[in-house]
C-alpha cells in the first residue's frame, strides 16, 4: 500500500470536473484507490464520493493505493493535483 499527502492548488478545489477528472485517470487501474480528507474516507472511483469530500482551496487529502498498479495510480493522481486539474 502507498499513501502520500497532496493539497488541493486549484482555487476552485475539487467540483464536478476536476472530480470527474480525477475519477476517469483512476478508474484506469486496477488497485484501490481511496481519497481521506480529515477522517473522512471515500472510494477514488465514485464521483458523488470524490465530490463529498468537499476539497475547497488549500485542503490536504491522503492518498491511499494498494495494489498491483499502485504507484502508477499515485503519479497519475499527484500529477492531476499538481496540474490543478488544468483550470488555473
Amino acid at each position: 500500500m502507498i499513501e502520500k499527502v497532496i493539497t488541493v492548488s486549484n482555487r476552485a478545489g475539487i467540483h464536478a470536473r476536476p472530480a470527474a477528472m480525477l475519477v476517469r485517470a483512476v478508474n484506469a487501474f486496477a488497485c484501490t484507490v481511496h481519497l481521506t480528507r480529515n477522517t473522512y474516507t471515500v472510494n477514488a472511483k465514485s464521483i458523488m464520493s470524490v465530490i463529498t469530500l468537499g476539497a475547497a482551496y488549500g485542503t490536504q487529502i491522503t492518498i491511499k493505493a494498494d495494489g498491483a498498479d499502485e504507484q502508477d495510480a499515485v503519479d497519475t493522481i499527484v500529477r492531476l493535483f499538481e496540474s490543478k486539474f488544468e483550470e488555473d
